[in-house]
Formats: C-alpha cells, sequence, structure tokens
C-alpha cells in the first residue's frame, strides 16, 4: 500500500489489529467476508495505474496543468477573468477550515459560514433589488432553469386549469442556458417559445413567465420594462437573467419590474476553472419566498434572544418533501458563494463600482477606436460587451489565425460576420490597445490611440443605476488586509470542521481532503481556463479527465462516464434522463414509472419527478430491508410502464441487502433499467461494484467517496457511469462540436465542474488500487466498531445477515425518548458541547442518528467520540432515574455558549464545569458553540434573509403566517 493511503487511512495497524480484536473479527477479510454478501464481491483487483507517491503526483498534476495554454481570452458569454484578492485565496480558499465544513444543518457551529452565506444573500439583493435571495445554485444556467420551474409551479388556478404551459425565451439568451432550458421543459412537459421578446409578443392565454438576458448575448442593453408591464397584466412573470457586475452601473432589474433575477457571481473573485465550479444567484420577491429554490438563510435568535443564524423555510428540503419536491436541489456552491461574498466585503459598492466602471470604459474605448477605422459595431448601449461585423475585405479565418498567433480568443458566432469582444475586470488598456490594433491593422495599416477616446460612459440616461446598493456595515468596514483577515477568521472561529474534529454524518462520508490533492485548485493551468477555447488550449484538462474517466468507469464496472452533472442530484437527474431517453429510442416513451424504496435519499423521488416520471414507493421489511415481495409485485403490476429503480446501495440504512442481486433481475425481466444511487460508493470501492452487482447507471458523489471537500454545501460534483447500451445516451454540448450527442445538457459548462476534478484526480492516483481497497475495508471497520462500542447504550437499529453494519449505522433514540423525553435532537445539540459535530438527525428514520465514521479517523478519535456518546447516555439515565430535570437538563439546555456558562446569573441545575467541560479531554481543544440553541420556528415566522449590523439588532415583533 502507498505511503499516502497509509497517511490518509486513520488507523495504523497496531489499532488495526485492536479494532478487529473489538468487533470479534480475525482480520478485515473475515470481517468484510461477513458483511459483504459473497455473490456480488469482485474477484479480481481494480485494474489501475501504480500508486503515486505525494511528489510523484505533483509533478505529474504540475505537468498536465502546464499543457493547458493561457491565452488572453474575451469569450465572455457568462464567463470572465478575474482577481481573486489574495486574503480570501489564503484565508477562504486554501483554509480547511472553510472547505471541509459541512452544510450548516447544525446553525449553533456553523454561525461563521452562516453570516458568509448571508452577506452573499445581501449582497444579490442589493445589487438586483429584489428582496429575497438564495444562498446560490449550481450554475446560471441551472437557475435559469430553476426560474421557469419555480414561474411553473406557482401558476395561478386559472393557469392550471386552461393548461398555461408556455414558456416565452429571449432568443438573445446564453447558448448554454438555452440548452439547459430545453433539457429541463421537455419532462415536465413545459413548452419553450424562443422569440426576439417585444412587448406584443406574450399571451396571457398560452404563457405563464417569460426569461430575458440583461445584457444579453450580444452584449445590448435593452429596456424590458414596458415588456415586463406588459406581461405583468395579463398574469405572467418575468425571470432575468443578469451580469452581476453590470448591475453596479446600470439599472437593476428589480426597478424596472423582474420577478426573479439569476445568474452567475463567477466574476466576483472566482478562476474560470474551465467553468467551474461557481456560484449562481436567485433572487426574487417576497411573494415568492416560499417557492424559492435551494437554501435561504435567515436571522433568527437563539433560546438566551441572543441573534443567530440559521438555514429557514427548512420544510422546503427535498429529504421531507420527497415526491411532492418542486425541485431537486440538494447541495449548491457554499464555498463559491462565500468567496463572491467576500469579495463584496472586500470592496464594497464604491469598488465595484469602480471595476464596473473601468471594465465599461475600456469597452468604450475599444468602441469608438474601432468605429474610427470604419469597423461597424452592432451594439450601442452595453457594459462589456463589444459585438462587430467583419468588413468585407476580412474573413474570420484569417482574423482568428492572426489573433491565435498573439495567443487572443474572441467569440465567434455561427454567422461568419460577427465577432464579440468581452472586457473584464484583469483587461488592461495595453490589451484593449492590442486589439484595435490588430483588427484595425487588418483594414488599413494606420494605428489609432484608445486614450483618444477617455469617455467613461456610453450607456443611455435610462439605464443608469441611480439608486444606492450595499450600504449596510459588513460592506464598508473591512478595507485593509488586516481587518479583512481578522473578519475571516472571526467568522472562522464559530465554524466547526474537519480541522478541529470527526464529523460523523451518515450518508455524508466526510473523510480527509488531503492538501496534496487540492495544490492545484491556485495554479493558473488550471484557474485561468474558459469553458469554450479551442479544446486544443486545454489538453492538460482533457487528459485528466480522460484518465479520470477512464479510473472511474474501472471503479465502478461501468463502460463510459460523464463528468458533466455539477453536483449529486443533478447526477441522479442526468442518470435518469439518460434512462429516459434510452426507453425513448426504443419506442417505449411510455416507460415512466420509478419505484423508490422507502429508505432512499429525498433527492431520488424529487430528481424523478423532475425527469417527469412517476414515483411509486417500495416497502422495506422490519430489517430495513427492500421488500422484495412488495417490489416483485409493484414491478408486476407497473410492468408495461416500469422505466427504473432507483436503489442505494449499501443502502441508506447501512446494511448490504443480500437480495440486491435479485432486485436487480427482477427489475430487467420487467424491462426496467438499475439506477444506483452511489452516494454509498465509500463503501463498495475496490470490494464489489455497480456493474457487478447489475446496475445500468450509476451516479457517484465526488465531493464525497473520491475527497472532493464539502466546502459548507458545495462544490459537488456527480458523474453519471453507464452500461455499454447507455453510452451513447450521455450528456451533450451544444456550444462544443464534438459533444452534440446524448441528451441535451445539464449543466452551463461541457465538462461541470472541471476546476475541482484534479482532487479527485490526486486521490486515486496516490491511493491505488491496493490503497482504494483498503480505505473501504477501513470505512466498514471503522462504522462496525462504533456499532460495538454503542449497541449495548443506544442500540444498532440496522444491520445485515451477519449482524455486520456497512460503513454507517443508524443509533436507536426513540426508546430513550419514550423513557426521558430526551430526543435525538437533544443529544446531537450536546455533542456539540463535547467537540463534535452531529451525526445525521432523523434520517433515514425519524428519531434516530446516523453515523459514518468514514476510513480517515483514527481508532483514537474514535474512541473520543465514543467517549461522548457514552457521558451522554449516562446523562440521560440521569434524567431517567430522576437525578436530573426532566425539562431543565443538561441535554434539553445544549449547547452551552461562553457567554453562558460565564454569565453571572447561573441558575442551571447543574453546574458550569458539567455544561462546558463534561470531559477531561474536552480542556484540551475546547470549540465553543458561538451561540445557544436557536429557535428554528421563531426564525420562519419572521423570515429575515439579509444582514444589517449585529450590534444594531432589533427584535421584531413575533407574527404568525
Amino acid at each position: 500500500m502507498s505511503q499516502f493511503a497509509e497517511r490518509h487511512i486513520g488507523p495504523d495497524a497496531r489499532e488495526t489489529d485492536l479494532m478487529l480484536e473489538r468487533v470479534g473479527a480475525s482480520s478485515l477479510d473475515d470481517l468484510i467476508n461477513q458483511a459483504i454478501p459473497d455473490g456480488i464481491r469482485m474477484k479480481r483487483e481494480l485494474n489501475l495505474s501504480p500508486a503515486l507517491t505525494e511528489q510523484e503526483f505533483l509533478q505529474r498534476v504540475g505537468g498536465i496543468a502546464a499543457r493547458n495554454e493561457i491565452f488572453r481570452t474575451y469569450i465572455g458569454m457568462g464567463y470572465y477573468n478575474t482577481f481573486t484578492p489574495s486574503v480570501i485565496i489564503r484565508n477562504v480558499l486554501e483554509n480547511p477550515v472553510w472547505y471541509t465544513s459541512y452544510t450548516p444543518y447544525q446553525a449553533e457551529i456553523s454561525q461563521g459560514r452562516l453570516e458568509a452565506l448571508l452577506n452573499f444573500q445581501t449582497m444579490v439583493t442589493e445589487l438586483t433589488a429584489l428582496p429575497m435571495a438564495n444562498a446560490s445554485l449550481l450554475d446560471e444556467a441551472t437557475a435559469a432553469a430553476e426560474a421557469m420551474i419555480m414561474m411553473f409551479n406557482t401558476r395561478s388556478r386559472e393557469q392550471v386549469k386552461s393548461g398555461v404551459d408556455a414558456c416565452l425565451v429571449d432568443e438573445h439568451i446564453w447558448p448554454q442556458t438555452r440548452a439547459v432550458l430545453e433539457t429541463r421543459a421537455v419532462p415536465l412537459g413545459i413548452k419553450l417559445e424562443f422569440v426576439e421578446v417585444s412587448n406584443n409578443l406574450y399571451d396571457g392565454a398560452r404563457h405563464f413567465g417569460a426569461i430575458v438576458q440583461y445584457p444579453d448575448s450580444r452584449g445590448e442593453i435593452r429596456d424590458f420594462s414596458g415588456f415586463a408591464e406588459s406581461v405583468h397584466s395579463l398574469g405572467g412573470r418575468v425571470a432575468v437573467a443578469a451580469d452581476l457586475l453590470s448591475l453596479a452601473l446600470i439599472t437593476p432589474p428589480g426597478e424596472w419590474g423582474a420577478d426573479i433575477v439569476f445568474g452567475s457571481s463567477q466574476r466576483f473573485g472566482v478562476p474560470l476553472y474551465y467553468g467551474g465550479p461557481h456560484a449562481a444567484f436567485f433572487a426574487t420577491t417576497e411573494a415568492y419566498k416560499r417557492s424559492l429554490p435551494g437554501r435561504i438563510i435567515g436571522v433568527s435568535k437563539d433560546v438566551t434572544g441572543y441573534p443567530a443564524l440559521r438555514m429557514a423555510l427548512q420544510t422546503r428540503e427535498q429529504h421531507i418533501k420527497r415526491e411532492k419536491a418542486t425541485s431537486n436541489i440538494c447541495t449548491a456552491q457554499a464555498l463559491l458563494a462565500t468567496m463572491a461574498g467576500f469579495y463584496g466585503v472586500w470592496h464594497g459598492a464604491e469598488g465595484l463600482r469602480e471595476i464596473a466602471t473601468r471594465v465599461h470604459k475600456q469597452t468604450v474605448q475599444l468602441q469608438r477606436a474601432l468605429e474610427n477605422k470604419g469597423v461597424k459595431v452592432l451594439n450601442r448601449n452595453f457594459f462589456d460587451t463589444v459585438l462587430f461585423g467583419l468588413p468585407k475585405q476580412l474573413t474570420v479565418d484569417a482574423l482568428r489565425e492572426k489573433l491565435l498567433r498573439r495567443k487572443i480568443n474572441l467569440r465567434y458566432f455561427d454567422d461568419p460576420t460577427l465577432i464579440g469582444i468581452s472586457i473584464d475586470e484583469t483587461t488592461s488598456e495595453s490589451d484593449v490597445q492590442e486589439l484595435v490594433d490588430i483588427i484595425t491593422g487588418m483594414v488599413d495599416e494606420t494605428s489609432v490611440n484608445i486614450e483618444d477616446f477617455s469617455e467613461d460612459n456610453a450607456l443611455e440616461k435610462q439605464f443608469i443605476r441611480k439608486s444606492a446598493f450595499m450600504e449596510q456595515e459588513v460592506f464598508n468596514s473591512y478595507r485593509s488586509e488586516t481587518e479583512m483577515m481578522r473578519y475571516i477568521k472571526r467568522l472562522e472561529r464559530k465554524d466547526i470542521s474537519l480541522a478541529h474534529s470527526m464529523i460523523s454524518l451518515g450518508s455524508c462520508t466526510m473523510k480527509l481532503n488531503a492538501a496534496s490533492e487540492l495544490f492545484g485548485l491556485t495554479w493558473p493551468g488550471f484557474t485561468s481556463i474558459h469553458p469554450f477555447v479551442p479544446i486544443e488550449q486545454a489538453r492538460g484538462y482533457h487528459e485528466l479527465m480522460d484518465e479520470l474517466r477512464a479510473d472511474l468507469a474501472e471503479i465502478t464496472g461501468l463502460a463510459d462516464v460523464s463528468l458533466q452533472p455539477n453536483s449529486g442530484a443533478a447526477g441522479e437527474y442526468a442518470g435518469l434522463m439518460v434512462i429516459r431517453t434510452y426507453h425513448e429510442s426504443r419506442s417505449q416513451g411510455h416507460r415512466n414509472v420509478a419505484l423508490i424504496p422507502s429508505s432512499a435519499h429525498g433527492t431520488n423521488p424529487a430528481s424523478a419527478v423532475m425527469a417527469g416520471m412517476k414515483v411509486v414507493v417500495v416497502k422495506c421489511d422490519d430489517k430495513g430491508n427492500i421488500d422484495v415481495e412488495d417490489l416483485r409485485a409493484k414491478a408486476e403490476k407497473h410492468s408495461d410502464e416500469l422505466s427504473c429503480i432507483m436503489v442505494t446501495y449499501p443502502s441508506t440504512h447501512g446494511v448490504f441487502e443480500s437480495s440486491i442481486l435479485e432486485v436487480c433481475k427482477i427489475i430487467h425481466q420487467h424491462g426496467g433499467q438499475v439506477y444506483m444511487d452511489g452516494a454509498n460508493m465509500n463503501a463498495q470501492v475496490g470490494i464489489t461494484s455497480p456493474g457487478i452487482i447489475g446496475a445500468d447507471v450509476c451516479h457517484l458523489n465526488l465531493h464525497k467517496t473520491f475527497a472532493i471537500p464539502h466546502g459548507g454545501g458545495g462544490p459537488g460534483v456527480g458523474p453519471i457511469a453507464v452500461a455499454e447500451h447507455l453510452k451513447g445516451f450521455l450528456p451533450g454540448h451544444t456550444v462544443i462540436d464534438n459533444l452534440r450527442d446524448g441528451i441535451s445538457a445539464v449543466a452551463a459548462a461541457p465538462w461541470g465542474s472541471p476546476g475541482v476534478l484534479p482532487i479527485t484526480y490526486g486521490y486515486i492516483k496516490m491511493m491505488g488500487a491496493e490503497g482504494l481497497t483498503k480505505a473501504t475495508k477501513m470505512a466498514i471497520l471503522n462504522a462496525n466498531y462504533l456499532a460495538v462500542e454503542l449497541k449495548d447504550d443506544y442500540g444498532i437499529l440496522y444491520s445485515g445477515e451477519n449482524g455486520r453494519v456497512g460503513h454507517e449505522m443508524i443509533l436507536e433514540c426513540r426508546k430513550l425518548k419514550a423513557a426521558t423525553g430526551i430526543s435525538e435532537i437533544d443529544i446531537a445539540k450536546r455533542l456539540m458541547d463535547y467537540g463534535y459535530h452531529a451525526p445525521t438527525v432523523s434520517f433515514p428514520v425519524h428519531g434516530t442518528l446516523m453515523i459514518e465514521p468514514t476510513e480517515s479517523e483514527s481508532k483514537e478519535e474514535l474512541d473520543r467520540f465514543v467517549d461522548a456518546l457514552k457521558a451522554i447516555y449516562a446523562e440521560v439515565k440521569e434524567v431517567e432515574a430522576g437525578i436530573a430535570d426532566r425539562d431543565n437538563n443538561v441535554l434539553k439546555n445544549a449547547p452551552h455558549p461562553d457567554r453562558v456558562v460565564v454569565t453571572d446569573a447561573w441558575e442551571k441545575p447543574y453546574g458550569r464545569e458539567k455544561a462546558a467541560f463534561p470531559l477531561a479531554w474536552v480542556r484540551e481543544n475546547k470549540f465553543w458553540p458561538a451561540v445557544a440553541r436557536v429557535d428554528d420556528a421563531w426564525g420562519d415566522r419572521n423570515l429575515v434573509c439579509t444582514c444589517e449590523p449585529m450590534e444594531s439588532y432589533e427584535e421584531p415583533t413575533e407574527t404568525e403566517d
């Protein structure tokens, strides 16, 4: 096994032997034989290249980055070069406290990242002039789809009754946005009409809404105020794809009638990354706050009345709504939204206005200089883009060839007479001068100086922003690097992450994100490549992606892989669309039933609905396994219309079900396909595979099994692997010529989020076949070790035929609650006082805790975690015995922040030491929750999702919805 693998895996050989002895297994292989059915185990080793050392990998990946050629790129199309402030690179992007933290489901230990995301939301609401925004979506194109679906789902009763099912879309939107809209519209029965939008084209009898681009894909800023008024008069809504930086200069859509504004925040300090990951933004009016897709960060208070932040409106989460969900959003792009929000804090309104003004001025200089030499500029009101027609004596091929020799990329259209140039934050006046010299030099030999055209503004008055924005204190306080660094660190100290302790969330695989895997995140060879440059300029990326696809195909036992889906839920959707299209290709489009076990992840039924499928739930038996007889009966009942089954393996209950081969056989016998949710792939790698088990499609969570960090709720990457017969249906992308086959695009960029793929590439290359297999075995050992240690106190809800769990287990807490009133939530909150993030609460079974330790945690850390849970169990027993008050005890009052513990007025029936330092080792590395228990219900009733200075916080009057 490689040295890297030994560093990645927590327990050493001695600890492994001790743990095996404790669980009653003679060896790792003995344990695996007991946990995993023999019929699905691999009979050979993975066929992967020999493991690299960290030094060899860094040399390899450095060479790959060097094969990506960095041109000066003016393509635009929603992607722009930007300067990432060094203080953000060093203190956020490269900081494990920010990139290893989990989605902030536990608000009390997530106050730092919640505030950072609240800043992002506030910045978006200020720039768009709309009152509500979410904490990010995956990318601009999928945000457009969410806007379309939100308008569709919020149609009036009269519109639904009348069959109003069409969306009017301006033909001048980005082509990648159009492609994703087309993908998402078809299974939902939404009709799209692409037209040159004008006031008289909207038909209230057919259209439920309209989508426009501002500025549009030609760079033109158009007055849509009259159009918006017309749409509203006919009962419709208007969604606007906006350039966020431009809104520092031009009239925000919220001021001329937009109901929804969405777009990308990429140019707010987030590198190009060959297309992602980038955080989309989504803002809307108060009227649609209950329909807003994604997560909303809201202001609430804790039980002491102290202001606190939390994720608001939690009933919108898909694990609750399931097949009634209106979106399948799970992860978003929290880390990238955090970076964009800090960019806004760093620059403030004044800085953003200055950047936008400089970009616009240089665009004006370019336009004036070109027109001076007789080049016809076709757009008149623009922000950063000049669209011009080639003079008759020029050809696009000649111009392109000359520019490529100078390492310059422009935007080329299907119309060969049109050229686009988009200026960005990094463009200098000398860059503009060079563009002018090259283009006009091909017209005649005389030069023109751009300094002769120094106008700052070419906008008509109606398009100039007059309103102030971002006047909040947070955007006006941190101009020196010292103060900005301290602000970031102040937030950092409020968050628990893998830098502090084990994060035991079941189903989420919070494993080590090794430093060597992440080095490439800031290398120019990976950061500075536009997604639509000629492929030969990105040879390094394609070499890496081709190797990664081959390795993932080998690991899954399937034929091919698409890297395009940019989250796990997006992977689910893409996989289901592949299945849907496959059935249609065989004239079996009537196959639209998805069988889904009751234990499935909530995104499974949500994704199925998004893919136009009818969800039929399959029962689980008393042991948590799929009820095979119920499955058989429902497969028989729906045989003619069966599309697929969505199955997670090992199951969401943490068990390797022995019936899995039979399950797959039943589905195939009835003409269906087997879709495997790869959330639990961490328990399969090197031991079994979806291909061996019988899956036709499997999505992978690279941000889980394959070491990409969670980043506080994203980035995620969700590639799909498919069997041979489905290869031809993998997602394509209309912007790239050689990706036109398969289903249409499911993400804005052709390869999703390539910027983080070097992480997974490094994980696989440095672990090697032996290391990956050992990691799987150790994940299963660690889980069974915790199960043995905790079963006598809490009880393990489900286990396999031989009494073993997989890589995770469910703690039974319902009996404790019945006896004492102490709930699984109380246990979760009390764990914070011990310095731990809670396990997964009440999923997949209400009243339980699901724990997954991963392979990265040492025995020493596992033992501390066990000590904490055993100590909490003892505290619960004190309540049961009447030693502690049933309603006023250390569990019901948890967590205990420092300001509560040190208060002069301590009136608890237990001591401060018990509250804050329940075990001796807690003193050594105490993590203080930033707030006491947060009042979730109060925050939903009094929804506030933008920031104000915390010290000036005024408690609003409580209201009821």
